[in-house]
């Protein structure tokens, strides 16, 4: 049975942390949902990098769904006033599913009360509203909580992702696939 993975989408996302964790988890194996938070399935990144989302959130299900990742970049603003991604990775998280937040994303799990009494990573711009970010930490794991600090990690966090879906032995093979 294939692992889903529902992935959050909004203009000014940062391409690099969202296409190379898709990309691993796909190599995986993983059916990894890109949807768009908007109302149409076109959705542009930080660098104008474009991008078409195989869904909007408001015509998917949730619950469906084993894993959710937030990408981060400018977009982490928009995904925080909306207020529905940090209602689902709320709900994601009470259903002990893991939650990936990657850069600023971590900011949409505070938002959700996640990060209260973990540990956890960030871009290090988030550090006035996370004062307890660990930026020497590229990739942090706490219980369901998967947060990683920014671009410059994305590899490595796209293959812990693949690590908690697949299990480490598969993340080992995806990474010798890509010579890492």
């Amino acid at each position: 049975m294939s692992q889903r993975v529902l992935c959050l989408m909004v203009d000014g996302f940062e391409e690099i942390e969202a296409v190379t964790p898709i990309d691993l988890l796909r190599r995986a194996g993983a059916e990894v949902v890109t949807v768009s938070l908007g109302e149409v399935l076109q959705v542009c990144g930080r660098c104008g990098v474009t991008m078409e989302a195989d869904a909007l959130l408001s015509e998917v299900d949730a619950g469906g769904f084993d894993m959710l990742f937030i990408p981060g970049g400018p977009g982490v603003t928009v995904l925080r006033n909306d207020g529905k991604p940090a209602e689902l990775a709320a709900r994601f998280a009470e259903a002990g599913k893991p939650v990936a937040a990657i850069c600023a994303a971590p900011l949409v799990l505070k938002d959700a009360g996640l990060l209260e009494g973990r540990r956890f990573t960030a871009h290090f711009t988030t550090k006035e509203e996370l004062p307890e970010v660990l930026l020497d930490e590229k990739v942090v794991v706490d219980g369901s909580i998967i947060t990683a600090r920014g671009a410059g990690v994305a590899l490595e966090f796209g293959l812990t992702l693949v690590g908690r879906l697949f299990g480490d032995e598969r993340a080992g093979e995806v990474a010798a696939s890509i010579m890492k």
